[in-house]
């Protein structure tokens, strides 16, 4: 194959085309996206329940619903959450179920319930995970609501019709309705109740067909059209009326408006009321082609739009995506610049051209296998991308070194590079063959970090699988007219070869004569080395995180205040966060490049708190958009801390959160899990672990999810009402109707839903004094007061009752300051030192660990499952290679003596250790062993007249160092671009680099000094091939 390959003057040419033409067809139709995206598996229900306290819903809403769920197979984990007049509940899958067939199940088992109370709406089904967040365009200008509203629906009717804006959600307004605010007095004056006046205008106010009339020659439809679509036709519907012709007309007992029905839930963009378009894609879409169509689309409109309309683009978790994506490109081609010009420097111009052709056809034939898989361009598969710059040089090194060899010894250029390849094959396929074993083992992560984290080793693997069949079927037909080229033997290559033939000579091979002499030192070194290195994790002189953290352009501030708190106290406490923003952008603006702006914008979302998990008028977010990460110096953790301590402690507010917009794929910081039956007992434990998770230095915020609600009235018959002819329903029944309110019908109003609803007007709504005064209508139309008939009294419940797999779980989420604080060891010493005489304390409760702690741990174990099955599966292969057992334990100690660099190259850096770092650990595995491979190989089988392993070794070494130092300095070389990056968003690239630059630089040390050492002591113990060798020649004998 390699011969016809070589000889043919095109077929290699031709395959070399076939493999850069697929990868460019390919490259375009890859989605772009910040991380990969995990399979969908999770289903979610919600059943509103109008009304009703959380206590309420968890038993008459949660525990049917888990009743149902008992039935359907390949439940990972469930949970329920009971808020006011909802119940919402989470069904995840097991990894490796079908999920539609999930979701079939689900959807059947809940659609079988029949026992949920009459009040209870029917379940709503729906799936999780099929869109993605783009981002969101703030319309600001008209001050009326109502106009802003139906403005923000024209410019969303627009983007739709614009095409490549796939999904567009309004935010900032609940339902609207015509609000008919009853007088109580009036209704008391005339006889009337709240559900009189619904059951009038129901049956006044309507649109229906009648039916036909068919004449001779034509049938006419029949509708009756006397459907009230405004405050004014509503205000002249007739109520009551007499023989006399006297009326009573809605308007005059009652105010008639029309607003939206969560007076709480509204948004202010720069200060002014706005508008949220939210902007989502389907798994499908690429989310920077819809960025730049938005920016189109939003250039034309603000040439359209009335005076005095802002439209402006927040929240944008696009861009970044360019930013990451750009970064890792450019550091490629950087990598790529360097790695050319090491080889250019050993091997001239049109030699190292050839062999770092390699690079683009390999590149361009794994993103078409990427494509195949159905990988997106994410910041991972880029990074795998840009790992294999340096490795992928190694086997067209070899082999160009080979054929370079024997083209010197006098073969033709033909036979050269046709042997050259053919010589190395072996050797060159065994070396894949264990780096394909690690790295395809980590193709199985589990966990959320783990479907982050598997694509690197998969792309890695893709393009070492095009770059092997690139060495041994492009290469060598390139380098056959590069070798009948005369060399030059002199100029900068022959002062290369000079430098490292005097490195050779004169510093590498003493060194090795005297770690081997000295072999028992060495190898106690290296070993103590290793030790202390794993101390140093250990210990926690290195602190270990899940993930680093990845700087977004946006930051937010979450505000939760006692349940019933008014809406006055909640904008009194954003203003207090504005002016300390304001005070924290006038002293780090000036620091930015160009003296830019830091803070872009600022939104607040009134009615919204996601960390709460409630709503209302004590909950607000404010989300500042920041200078992007490009074009600004200062990371968000500094912002953040600076606005915190610039707004001081506030007394009355329960939790107030500092954070970044999006959480990353390994999840919050402190995720603690508290399980029991009795609300009062989980109650007790929360504050009580809350208050200890509060002591640790950099702890920014901790909040429990099991939290008093609003005060209650709660209403109670007394013995008076039986005898009046008052019954519990009658009572719930009118209260409900004046203070909750009914929806008396909906209207569809140029396209729009628009519901009328009935209740008391707002001034009575907010009155005590009128709810002592509330009459009940009995059943012959007349009132009895409601003290006399009940007794009131005042309680409180809990704001929020969540159920994961059938109990009752409190939540404790803390966040913490990442430059001073670490979450792992937080969680660690509370588990080692808080918890079991927690436990104890607590005989009804149990505490899980959720989290970056779990997330992490999930990973961790599946990955070192997968090492360990690589490193057997690569045992095995060195094996049947060295026919021998002990042999190949030489060759792989290489793989824990290389960790003493990637744990010191961290301390270097100022790093912790992370899940990249790991991954970056086991990609160094599979590309350290091919060198010690190379090693003992050369050791083994051409040690000419040394029959000892110290003089063979010996010899190797010096033999292989250009190897290895060529190998090493490339694959050094194409990382150093991105090791040195400063940019905010290599934050997550810089530890897996770090673990492969400092583990492959170390591992070239101990492969020329440290393995001839251990190969020697194997060799004095009678363990090694030359040992064998010479007991058979004694034996001859």
């Amino acid at each position: 194959m390699i011969r016809y390959f070589a000889g043919h003057p095109t077929i290699a040419n031709l395959l070399m085309i076939a493999f850069l033409a697929a990868g460019l067809f390919v490259a375009p139709t890859l989605l772009r996206e910040t991380f990969p995206r995990a399979g969908q598996s999770q289903v979610e229900i919600t059943v509103p329940y109008p009304g009703a306290r959380p206590e309420d819903v968890e038993t008459a809403i949660c525990e049917p619903l888990e009743n149902a769920l008992d039935a359907v197979t390949g439940i990972e984990q469930q949970s329920c959450e009971a808020r006011e007049g909802l119940a919402r509940a989470v069904v995840e899958m097991r990894q490796g179920e079908e999920y539609q067939a999930f979701v079939a199940n689900v959807t059947s088992e809940i659609e079988a319930i029949s026992d949920l109370p009459d009040r209870a709406e029917t379940p709503l089904i729906r799936t999780l995970g099929q869109t993605d967040f783009v981002v969101s365009v703030a319309i600001s200008g008209p001050e009326n609501r109502t106009d802003l509203n139906a403005y923000a629906e024209q410019i969303r009717t627009r983007m739709l019709q614009w095409g490549g804006i796939p999904i567009v959600y309004i935010t900032g307004f609940s339902t609207r309705e015509l609000q008919i605010g009853l007088d109580p007095a009036a209704l008391r004056e005339f006889g009337v109740s709240v559900s009189d006046v619904a059951r009038a205008v129901q049956a006044a106010s309507l649109d229906l067909p009648a039916g036909s009339v068919t004449t001779g020659s034509e049938t006419f439809l029949l509708r009756v059209a006397e459907e009230r679509q405004s405050a004014e036709a509503l205000a002249a519907l007739v109520i009551r009326s007499t023989d006399t012709g006297g009326r009573v007309l809605l308007g005059d007992i009652a105010e008639i408006s029309e607003g939206f029905a969560q007076t709480d839930n509204f948004v202010l963009f720069d200060g002014r009321p706005a508008a949220i378009l939210e902007i989502s894609k389907t798994r499908s879409e690429d989310s920077l082609r819809i960025i730049d169509t938005l920016q189109l689309f939003l250039e034309v409109e603000r040439q359209k739009a009335p005076p005095g309309v802002v439209m402006e683009i927040s929240s944008d978790a696009a861009s970044v995506v360019r930013e990451r994506l750009t970064l890792v490109v450019v550091n490629g081609v950087q990598g790529l610049a360097l790695v050319f010009l090491v080889l250019w420097l050993f091997f001239g111009f049109r030699f190292s051209f050839w062999v770092a052709m390699g690079l683009p056809v390999s590149f361009m034939g794994g993103v078409a296998l990427m494509g195949a898989a159905g990988y997106s361009l994410n910041l991972m598969t880029t990074l795998g991308l840009l790992i294999v710059i340096g490795l992928l040089m190694d086997d067209a090194i070899v082999i160009a070194e080979n054929i370079a060899r024997l083209r010197e010894k006098g073969r033709t250029a033909f036979d050269a590079a046709v042997e050259g390849a053919g010589q190395v094959f072996p050797n060159v396929l065994a070396s894949f063959a264990t780096t394909a074993m690690i790295f395809g083992s980590l193709a199985f992560l589990q966990g959320d970090l783990g479907a982050v984290l598997r694509v690197v080793p998969v792309v890695m693997l893709f393009v070492l699988t095009i770059s092997l069949v690139e060495a041994f079927l492009i290469l060598p037909h390139h380098l056959i007219h590069t070798l009948e080229a005369p060399r030059k033997e002199n100029g900068m290559n022959a002062r290369v070869e000079q430098t490292v033939e005097w490195m050779r000579e004169r510093l590498v091979g003493p060194l090795v004569d005297l770690t081997i002499r000295w072999r028992y030192a060495t190898a106690g070194l290296s070993i103590a080395a290793v030790l202390v290195a794993v101390s140093m994790l250990a210990g926690g002189n290195i602190k270990f995180v899940a993930f680093p953290e990845l700087d977004g352009d946006t930051i937010v501030a979450r505000i939760l205040l006692p349940q019933g708190s008014p809406q006055s106290r909640t904008e009194a406490i954003v203003a207090q966060l504005e002016a300390g923003l304001e005070e924290v952008n006038a002293e780090l603006s000036p620091e930015q490049p160009a003296a830019a702006s830091l803070v872009r914008h600022v939104s607040v979302f009134f009615g919204v708190n996601r960390d709460a998990f409630e709503s209302g008028e004590h909950v607000a977010t404010v989300s500042v958009d920041l200078l992007p990460s490009s074009l600004r110096n200062t990371r968000p953790d500094e912002i953040m801390q600076r606005w915190r301590e610039a707004v001081g402690p506030i007394p009355d507010v329960i939790g107030l959160n500092f954070t970044e917009a999006t959480i990353g794929p390994a999840g919050i910081a402190i995720d603690m899990r508290l399980r029991g039956d009795d609300l009062a007992a989980l109650g007790a434990a929360a504050r009580e672990l809350e208050t200890w998770i509060w002591q640790y230095n950099g702890v920014t915020s901790v909040m429990s999810d099991l939290r008093p609600g609003k005060r209650e009235l709660q209403v109670q018959l007394s013995d008076a009402a039986g005898p009046m002819g008052v019954t519990a329903a009658m009572v719930a029944d009118q209260l409900r109707a004046s203070y909750f309110g009914l929806t008396v019908s909906e209207l569809q109003v140029r396209g729009d839903v628009l519901e009328i609803t009935a209740q008391f007007n707002a001034a009575t709504l907010g009155d005590l004094d009128q709810f002592e005064a509330f009459d009940i209508y009995r059943a012959d139309g007349s009132a009895v007061p409601l003290n006399v008939v009940a007794d009131v009294s005042v309680g409180t419940g809990y704001s929020r009752i969540n159920r994961e797999d059938g109990r009752r779980t409190v939540t404790v989420q803390g966040r913490i300051d990442t430059s001073t604080a670490n979450a792992n060891a937080i969680v660690a010493d509370t588990l080692a030192r808080f918890v079991p005489e927690f436990l104890l304390r607590h005989p009804g409760v149990t505490l899980d660990v959720e989290g970056q702690n779990a997330e992490a741990g999930e990973t961790q174990q599946s990955m070192v499952i997968g090492f360990v099955i690589g490193l057997i599966g690569v045992f095995l292969l060195l094996s049947f290679l060295f026919r021998s057992y002990v042999e190949p334990l030489v060759v792989m100690l290489i793989i824990p003596l290389s960790l003493t660099g990637a744990i010191f190259g961290h301390m270097a850096m100022g790093l912790d250790f992370s899940m990249p770092s790991m991954l970056g650990y086991v990609a160094l595995a599979g590309v350290v062993i091919n060198n010690s491979i190379l090693l003992v190989d050369f050791i083994k089988n051409e040690h000419g007249a040394a029959t000892t392993v110290a003089r063979a070794a010996s010899i190797a070494a010096r033999a292989r160092f250009r190897a290895i130092f060529l190998t090493s300095l490339t694959t050094v070389a194409g990382l150093t671009p991105i090791l040195l990056e400063t940019s905010l968003q290599a934050q997550i690239l810089i530890p897996l680099v770090t673990s492969l630059v400092f583990g492959l630089l170390y591992a070239g040390v101990i492969v020329l000094f440290a393995l001839p050492a251990f190969y020697a002591i194997l060799d004095d113990f009678g363990l090694s091939t030359l040992a064998r060798e010479r007991r058979a020649q004694a034996s001859a004998v």
